[in-house]
């Protein structure tokens, strides 16, 4: 008689679970965002931010984005269940855990996050999280989403929030320099969001979802993206044009720059999954690279003036 299989069988429980609550965040997402709250946070008046304050603003923002995709899965199951395979093995889609422990799941995330850290940063950046919370799993999820071919233009902004929450958490406080970041990361999130969708636009149309494929036709998304492209790339050389960023900053947004700008035109010529792809890789790089220029020309323009 074997003795060993119901310890087997909860081993395999307790792992699925931890496994779920970990999708249930999405943190392949949340690294993104996660990386230009760092870049901030390396670039404000007051120079290297000391460990502590990054792993501890990096542990709230993740809790708190967490929890915000947590609600976003709990909310979304149904779409999920028509949008991709991928999708269609998130745990709620796939009904390993029910909405309402993903909702919970989230909210409690959230609250955890608020704590952290209004208590160990400062209560301006536990805000400014918190603002990206219920910007994204309510506004953009909820509101959104299912409403309008404008969802995420206008939703843009909650993926944008962490870099305010970034440079709060160092200056206690904001600046044009902070919402400059926010502006970057808002114009980049539809070309970079545009790319994906051309891959489902058959996808979105068959869960109901008014993503602009879907409403305006891809021919007219390949062209929003190409317009919402060269705006993006004017938006992030306004930073050097106020004093913001230096030499190495305009160096990598304008090499960095023109390769998405070349990419964007692909998609517009090339009418291709494969052209789209490309794209939507590219754009995640893209924010790597420039928020990393930022950081690198903030380290240099102290050196040369110390």
């Amino acid at each position: 008689m074997n003795y060993d299989l119901p310890v087997a069988v909860s081993t395999r429980g307790l792992r699925q679970t931890l496994a779920d609550a970990i999708a249930l965040t999405k943190p392949k997402v949340v690294a993104l965002l996660l990386l230009t709250t760092a870049a901030a946070m390396f670039v404000t008046p007051k120079g290297m931010p000391s460990f502590g304050l990054v792993v501890v603003t990096m542990l709230g923002g993740y809790l708190m984005a967490g929890g915000a995709n947590a609600v976003n899965m709990a909310y979304d199951a149904d779409i999920d269940k028509v949008l991709s395979g991928r999708t269609r093995l998130r745990p709620t889609a796939a009904g390993r855990v029910s909405p309402g422990a993903a909702l919970a799941f989230g909210l409690v995330l959230a609250a955890l996050a608020f704590g952290i850290l209004a208590v160990f940063v400062n209560v301006l950046t536990a805000a400014l999280a918190l603002v990206g919370f219920v910007y994204y799993a309510v506004l953009y999820t909820m509101v959104l989403k299912r409403s309008t071919p404008h969802n995420i233009v206008i939703g843009g902004g909650a993926g944008a929030v962490p870099a305010l929450v970034g440079w709060a958490a160092m200056m206690n406080g904001l600046d044009l320099t902070a919402f400059a970041l926010f502006a970057i990361v808002f114009m980049w999130t539809p070309p970079h969001f545009w790319a994906l969708a051309l891959m489902q636009t058959r996808n979105y149309a068959a869960a109901h979802v008014p993503m602009l494929p879907v409403v305006a036709g891809e021919s007219e998304t390949q062209r929003q993206i190409w317009v919402y492209t060269l705006i993006m790339l004017a938006v992030t050389l306004v930073p050097v044009a106020f004093g913001m960023f230096g030499l190495v900053y305009l160096a990598g947004a304008v090499l960095a720059g023109a390769v998405f700008v070349w990419r964007a035109w692909r998609v517009r010529v090339d009418h291709t999954r494969e052209a789209a792809l490309k794209l939507y890789l590219y754009s995640m790089a893209y924010l790597a690279l420039l928020f990393g220029a930022m950081v690198v020309d903030g380290i240099a323009s102290r050196a040369l003036a110390g």
